[in-house]
């Protein structure tokens, strides 16, 4: 219970009574948590607090290390309709730390630097482009997509000079682009990723038309070089796609290799996005695959804010259900996975993933007060996902609030979904 003493310590805050999960100090348990200069100063069961002291009761709710969302796509104006303004799907939606995968190129890494990382306060992370014009229009184009659109020399010097924003290479495996170059992309890629001692996130699932009618439709083309290919550390993205070439092959199983490569330690993000299928989820989770990283995938043709275009209808990627990194976490709960195995997902794993070490992360006293509160709610919602599926869940959460460097943002942003309850 706590109490309080004119003597106890003075906190800028103190939240009181929540579930505090935090996986990289094996934390679980009900217990405060105060913040002091911009650090966790205290956590235990009961803090002691002085009379009047500013506290949050947060009884209920769920207090986790900031939560890091590791597939974002945020470069506004630059990639066209694209990117979302950073701190709607950053902080303002709960979210402390964004990873733009694929945005920034060796060309234009300074303008996402001067206009996109400087002024957001948002953490901002990304994973450079391999192509030389970065993520224009989402990929939309795809002749701008080649090896012939790859400079590794470039891309290298520009991770080298950007250690503190760029933490890895994004590329893509997919059919389209196979049946035009094969697998000459990721492996320029990867050269990339190699010299510069990053790791290359890649891709799965049909962006593009195929070159051919005949052309391989399978990820049976796709994953077997990527087996060679990828290494310890390297992320496959997009494991739940409802496009052809990702884990589920045209016989409805998942393909061997993908076993082989997480045994290797290649992981795995799940990235949301418009990709996101219910039933290839089941699939995939049934078969033993469990994600490391929960990257949403939120951009500006999936996710419709106040100044979208009408234009942007019916976009190659786009879609038309709602979602955000907290209802994403919703959704596993639904497909039977347990707060003990999501919370890591946007927490401990991507912190691992992208090298972001104490004291800047976790909730450990001493470390960086990032932290986001979200609302456990229980009850029944209709979840639904892009192909019309629709699965029922008992349980939602929701962005509350979140602190960044011990300053508070409440999670008000237009966008956060609104569930259907039933």
């Amino acid at each position: 219970m706590t109490f309080t003493d004119e003597r106890s310590p003075k906190f800028d805050v103190v939240l009181t009574g929540g579930r505090v999960m935090d996986p990289s100090n094996g934390l679980d348990e009900i217990a405060d948590v105060a913040v002091r200069d911009g650090k966790i100063a205290a956590l235990a069961q009961s803090v002691a607090v002085r009379t009047n002291q500013y506290t949050i009761d947060v009884s209920g709710d769920l207090v986790l290390p900031g939560l890091i969302d590791t597939h974002a796509h945020i470069f506004r104006h630059v990639t066209g309709g694209f990117g979302l303004p950073p701190d709607l799907v950053g902080v303002n939606s709960g979210v402390t730390t964004l990873v733009d995968q694929g945005g920034p190129s060796c060309i234009t890494l300074p303008a996402f630097r001067e206009y996109i990382d400087k002024p957001s306060e948002t953490q901002i992370l990304a994973f450079l482009s391999c192509y030389v014009i970065g993520g224009l229009e989402g990929h939309y184009y795809s002749d701008l997509y080649g090896p012939h659109c790859v400079d590794v020399d470039a891309a290298v010097t520009a991770i080298q000079k950007n250690r503190d924003i760029i933490r890895g290479v994004k590329a893509h495996a997919e059919i389209g682009g196979y049946s035009r170059w094969g697998d000459k992309v990721v492996r320029l890629a990867k050269e990339i990723a190699s010299q510069a001692s990053v790791p290359l996130y890649i891709h799965l699932g049909q962006l593009w038309p195929l070159a051919e009618k005949d052309s391989p439709t399978g990820g049976d083309h796709i994953l077997p070089y990527l087996a060679e290919l990828a290494e310890p550390g390297d992320v496959l993205a997009h494991p739940f796609t409802r496009h052809p070439g990702g884990f589920v092959g045209d016989d409805g199983k998942v393909h061997p290799v993908v076993e082989d490569m997480i045994a290797k330690g290649v992981k795995v993000d799940i990235g949301h996005g418009s990709h996101f299928s219910f039933d290839v989820a089941r699939r995939v989770l049934d078969a033993g695959i469990m994600p490391d990283t929960l990257g949403a995938d939120m951009h500006g043709y999936n996710t419709k804010i106040e100044n979208s275009s009408p234009d942007d209808e019916g976009h190659l990627f786009g879609g038309d259900i709602p979602f955000g990194l907290c209802s994403a976490m919703t959704e596993l709960l639904a497909l039977g996975l347990t707060l003990e195995e999501i919370v890591p997902m946007v927490t401990s794993a991507p912190a691992q993933m992208l090298g972001i070490e104490a004291p800047r992360v976790g909730l450990g006293v001493g470390s960086s007060a990032n932290i986001s509160v979200l609302k456990d709610s229980c009850g029944r919602w209709r979840l639904s996902d892009n192909d019309g599926v629709k699965i029922i869940s008992d349980r939602f959460l929701e962005p509350k609030f979140c602190f960044l460097g011990g300053k508070k943002f409440e999670a008000n942003a237009s966008i956060i979904p609104v569930p259907e309850e039933i």
